[in-house]
């Protein structure tokens, strides 16, 4: 199987925790894109979704599937969307797409979050995928100095502006043994929006794809 066969697969076996009359959430990017293509099969069942990004909401939109605002939504039933990273502990990195800010509300407002990716995504220790960071502009600076005191290498997404208007730093060269800890020691650093690490919202159920079928941990 390709890397992307595998994440279709992971889509697919994530399906299977959608029942009638639920609102979905979604999350963004290519494993999310797949979920959401085949979804569309199966729209009709669904009272509607939450998107966590332009892109996912556009996407949706598109297969004829109801786009709902979360404040309207409510508490979702279920959170579906991939991962950059995760340890064996569900811990994740997400933001390579940009939409963390978004994908942590949606997350945070979900009973359960079912995370779908290829099995090339589960390491023993998260922080080879550069961590993103949302920062609000005018903070840019000041962040960065903070990062490498915490022992990591900022480096400005360039070009890219978040859905909310905001920038996004790339940390380089950090090893992630303590993934609670360092989550609150970002979001203490006044100007960050939001860091990439999923570990206070962990996935509950991580689904990935690999070349001898599906795994599942829970």
């Amino acid at each position: 199987m390709t890397q992307d066969e595998m994440k279709k697969a992971a889509a697919q076996a994530a399906l299977e925790y959608v029942e009638s009359g639920m609102v979905v959430g979604i999350g963004t990017g290519s494993t999310a894109n797949h979920f959401i293509d085949l979804l569309s099969s199966m729209k009709g069942k669904i009272d509607g979704t939450v998107a966590s990004s332009i892109a996912s909401e556009e996407r949706l939109k598109s297969h004829g599937i109801p786009v709902m605002d979360l404040n309207d939504a409510g508490q979702l039933s279920l959170y579906v969307d991939g991962a950059d990273e995760s340890d064996k502990h569900l811990n994740l990195i997400k933001g390579g797409g940009g939409a963390l800010t978004r994908e942590k509300i949606v997350a945070g407002a979900s009973e359960k979050f079912i995370c779908i990716a290829d099995d090339s995504k589960l390491v023993d220790v998260m922080g080879k995928f550069p961590l993103p960071v949302e920062v609000i502009p005018m903070a840019r600076s000041y962040i960065a100095r903070e990062i490498v005191k915490m022992g990591g290498q900022p480096q400005l997404r360039e070009g890219f502006t978040t859905d909310n208007g905001n920038i996004i730093l790339d940390v380089h060269g950090l090893e992630i043994f303590e993934p609670v800890k360092m989550e609150d020691e970002f979001n203490r650093l006044p100007g960050v929006v939001t860091v990439g690490l999923f570990a206070r919202r962990p996935a509950d159920v991580l689904i990935l794809g690999a070349t001898e079928g599906v795994k599942v941990i829970d």
